[in-house]
């Protein structure tokens, strides 16, 4: 088993090796996506699980509200309940990221991380997917997410390799040669 490092790697090596002896694998991955992207959307629930003056019990009560209302499976409750417990929610997304990266590696998959300008289509990642999976030779799990500053284009890392068309990059590279020419 590979093992990811940092406070976020040690509760997902944790989650990940209980997930794993009760079969819950597929169950807690697809909650703790559900829950990245809920994340991600929810500029409220980025407060809740960032601000450090609302009190661990109130921290508490409203992840366990979002869980239940989300119909997320006991394990991934545990989990989070016990993330916030010990002041760690902070970190969340970084231990869905670090989890995701252990399941990627265990089934022997790349992770590739995929910034756009606007969220991209079910079909578009998986066009994206395909392509990449032909570049690299494995499976592909996708981290999709969006930077708006990015104008347009798209930036894919793949381990150390990144493809950067984003009109961002690309007007900063004209600027830069517009500079060089004056």
């Amino acid at each position: 088993m590979i093992g990811a490092s940092g406070l976020a790697g040690r509760y997902a090596t944790a989650l990940f090796d209980l997930a794993e002896s009760d079969n819950l694998l597929d169950s807690v991955a697809a909650d703790l996506g559900q829950l990245g992207q809920m994340i991600e959307a929810s500029a409220d629930l980025t407060r809740l699980i960032r601000s450090p003056v609302i009190s661990h019990d109130d921290q508490s009560r409203a992840m366990a509200a979002v869980l239940d209302k989300a119909e997320m499976c006991e394990l991934t409750k545990k989990f989070v309940g016990t993330v916030a417990e010990n002041r760690r929610l902070f970190v969340l997304a970084s231990m869905i990221a670090a989890f995701q990266a252990l399941l990627a590696a265990q089934r022997g998959e790349a992770t590739a991380e995929v910034i756009s300008v606007k969220p991209l289509s079910k079909k578009q990642l998986d066009s994206i997917s395909e392509i990449l999976k032909k570049a690299i030779g494995s499976d592909v799990a996708i981290d999709a997410t969006v930077d708006e500053g990015l104008l347009g284009g798209l930036i894919v890392k793949v381990g150390s390799r990144m493809v950067d068309s984003s009109l961002r990059t690309k007007l900063q590279q004209m600027r830069f040669t517009m500079k060089g020419i004056g």
